[in-house]
């Protein structure tokens, strides 16, 4: 293993590890996003859609004609004792079965869950299957969730913006909420590792997703089975939580990333406002299993 310097401050300048489109629960392609942190001056990105490499071709095609370089990746929705957790799977072999039938178990069980949630919200909303539908750019290829439910609640005028849906209806929190079925965190770190992939835990310190955050040894747990890293730099991750998870990476020889979980105007997250530094995507391509588009 090569040296490697835990960053102790956000990087002022990098690459965004952590972005949406299309293919998930983002509002633009991966072109627009390829375009739009070519106009920031970002030094690279990572497509990073929800349990799906389906916008990978697209991307790499747009990252290779603006010059722009690209890291791989997927979100992928865990659970750990009870608590939701996002994890970024990047740089994995997509052709890999176990990762292939993982993201396609998880692909169904949100789509089942989305539904039900959809017939309970019917009962006190102007919403159907075919208006969630309506929302979704990709058919098929699209990983459908709670921002589809949130987008078609604004198309019918029940809320202004989807963050004002996921503060209502959509919240986890409401009456109509439907947990999704997830791997367990474990599941995650060895499907990604059996695929050559690297693992990263997304925003761990983000206490408006759970009423409980993993604990140390929960983290620490997974980084004995071959968790890489942690993303420190994300607007949910409040300061002291950024110094926990900072001891941590220190203690556990951890890679630090930074993201801004970009969905273009799905929400106010800016594209480039968390940042990861050039040494940490170059160890990250290091450790992966397919090469960085370039």
């Amino acid at each position: 293993m090569t040296h490697y310097e835990t960053p102790a401050e956000p990087p002022q300048a990098g690459w965004d590890l952590h972005c949406h489109t299309v293919f998930s629960d983002g509002t633009e392609t991966p072109e627009g996003l390829v375009a739009e942190a070519r106009r920031l001056g970002l030094h690279g990105v990572a497509i990073t859609d929800h349990d799906t490499a389906a916008g990978w071709e697209l991307a790499e095609r747009a990252a290779r004609e603006a010059g722009l370089p690209m890291l791989r990746g997927t979100e992928i929705t865990a659970e750990d004792e009870n608590v939701s957790v996002h994890m970024l799977g990047l740089q994995y072999d997509p052709r890999n079965v176990h990762i292939s039938q993982l993201f396609a178990s998880t692909r169904e069980a949100r789509l089942v869950r989305t539904k039900h949630m959809v017939e309970r919200l019917a009962e006190d909303f102007p919403i159907s299957w075919e208006s969630v539908q309506a929302q979704v750019k990709e058919g098929g290829r699209t990983t459908i969730g709670r921002p589809h439910i949130a987008d078609a609640l604004v198309a019918a005028g029940v809320y202004a913006t989807r963050s004002e849906a996921f503060a209502g209806a959509v919240s986890a929190n409401s009456k109509y909420y439907i947990p999704t079925p997830s791997p367990t965190t474990h599941e995650v770190v060895r499907a990604v590792g059996e695929a050559g992939g690297v693992t990263i835990i997304a925003h761990p310190g983000d206490l408006s997703r759970n009423p409980r955050l993993l604990s140390d040894e929960q983290i620490e747990r997974l980084v004995d089975e071959g968790l890489d890293g942690l993303e420190v730099w994300h607007r949910g991750n409040p300061p002291e939580q950024r110094e926990r998870l900072l001891a941590i990476a220190r203690r556990r020889h951890l890679l630090v990333t930074g993201g801004s979980d970009w969905h273009g105007a799905g929400k106010p997250n800016r594209l480039g406002e968390n940042l990861t530094d050039d040494a940490t995507v170059r160890e990250i391509v290091r450790r992966g299993a397919i090469p960085l588009i370039r």
